[in-house]
């Protein structure tokens, strides 16, 4: 495997650029709204991924889970 085959193509919609999980405070800015209800925010979408037995990470969330749920 060569280093070409690992980089990200254009169409890839994983930055290099950006970490893969938000935080609360990241996603309190990007929406506008509180910490604690951005802190809920993640409680519920972590939930719709444990249900579809994702793991998740406490108070961060998948960037691109996220933004596909925003439609961002």
């Amino acid at each position: 495997m060569t280093i070409s085959e690992n980089t990200p193509k254009k169409n890839d919609t994983y930055r290099v650029d950006q970490p893969r999980f938000m935080s609360a405070d990241e996603i309190a800015q990007t929406c506008g709204i509180s910490r604690s209800t951005a802190y809920r925010l993640i409680r519920k979408l972590n939930l719709q991924l444990e249900r579809k037995n994702k793991i998740t990470v406490a108070g961060k969330i998948s960037r691109r889970y996220f933004e596909e749920m925003a439609e961002l």
